[in-house]
This record gives structure tokens, C-alpha cells and sequence, in this order.
């Protein structure tokens, strides 16, 4: 699809899902290269990170433990600047290699947080595999160890990413039109 629309927004063809393959697969090689021998946890964040987390999953094809958290900081295309903790981490971080895995950094904020957060509850070492950066866009201090991509600070949608709960199933993203 060329466009799509969402609510009482219209989004154009941004990103085609072969090139997020790819950029997911040179992630993964990285991944290994760096924390082979760590034993890292991977720590997916809910929900928006859903079908990249899968993807990464799949293309580092090893025995890594896996675990979900959810946190939110949107309403509608804005950043509230309060985290929200709907569904924390279960998995024991004490003396882990902990990354965390991420559909999009905007502001910062959200992953400059999480990333305190889980070196209170012991982590030996946070890193960040994010999918789209948004350099542009950051208004916290916050280091990104594996980054996808990074685009212009536009709002998109699809392959996990939303816009009032709509639109993460596309395999491709779309940027709002304006």
C-alpha cells in the first residue's frame, strides 16, 4: 500500500519491510558479535516493539532468555513526559547484561528511565537495540548501543509502531502526511 489512514490521519509509504529486514539482520550480527559469551537478556518493550522484537529474535537464532515489560509515555502523536509502568520486567536483572529492545527513540525519555530503572534492580550493564532513532528529536542523554535506523523526527506508523492503538500490523511504516 502507498497510504493508509488512520482516525483522521493519512500516512504515506516510508520505510518498505525489506529494508527493516535487513537493518534487523545487521543488528542481530552485531548483537552476537558484541555479547556472544554475556548471556544477555533481552528485555522486549510492549508493545510497540512487538514485530521488531520477534524479527531480532528470530534473526539471532540462540539460546537467549527473553522477557516482555510495558511502559507508555504517549497520548495521541505526544510525548506526556510521565512513564507509566503497566507491566513491569520479571525476569531477575541482578548481574545481567540487560538490552533493551525497542521499536523507536524519539525524546529519550521513555528509554533514559527504563534504563535507571533497571540498573537499580541490579543490571551489571543496560544496553539499547532500538529499531528507528530519532536523533533529532532527543531531549534526554541517552546512548543507543544498536540502532536500525535513524529518520527525520516525522510520526509514523506500522511494524509494531502506532497511532492511538492502530495501525502496528503493517509490515511496512508510513509517515503522517501533513
Amino acid at each position: 500500500m502507498r497510504t493508509v489512514k488512520l482516525k483522521d490521519k493519512e500516512f504515506g509509504l516510508y520505510i518498505p519491510a525489506a529494508r527493516i529486514r535487513e537493518a534487523i539482520q545487521r543488528m542481530a550480527d552485531e548483537i552476537k558479535r558484541d555479547l556472544h559469551q554475556d548471556n544477555p537478556l533481552f528485555v522486549c518493550i510492549m508493545n510497540g516493539s512487538f514485530m521488531f522484537a520477534s524479527e531480532l529474535m528470530q534473526a539471532l537464532d540462540e539460546g537467549y532468555q527473553v522477557d516482555f515489560a510495558r511502559y507508555s509515555s504517549y497520548c495521541g502523536t505526544e510525548s506526556t513526559f510521565v512513564l507509566r509502568e503497566i507491566m513491569p520486567v520479571t525476569a531477575d536483572l541482578r548481574d545481567r547484561v540487560v538490552v533493551i529492545v525497542e521499536d523507536l527513540i524519539d525524546t529519550g525519555y521513555t528509554m533514559s528511565c527504563m534504563k535507571a530503572k533497571f540498573l537499580e534492580l541490579g543490571a551489571r550493564e543496560v544496553r539499547v537495540a532500538v529499531m528507528l532513532s530519532k536523533p533529532s528529536a532527543l531531549k534526554c542523554d541517552v546512548t543507543t548501543d544498536y540502532v536500525g535506523m535513524e529518520i527525520e523526527n516525522d510520526f509514523i506508523v506500522g511494524h509494531g509502531l502506532d497511532y492511538d492503538d492502530l495501525g502496528r500490523m503493517y509490515p511496512d511504516i508510513y509517515k503522517i502526511k501533513e
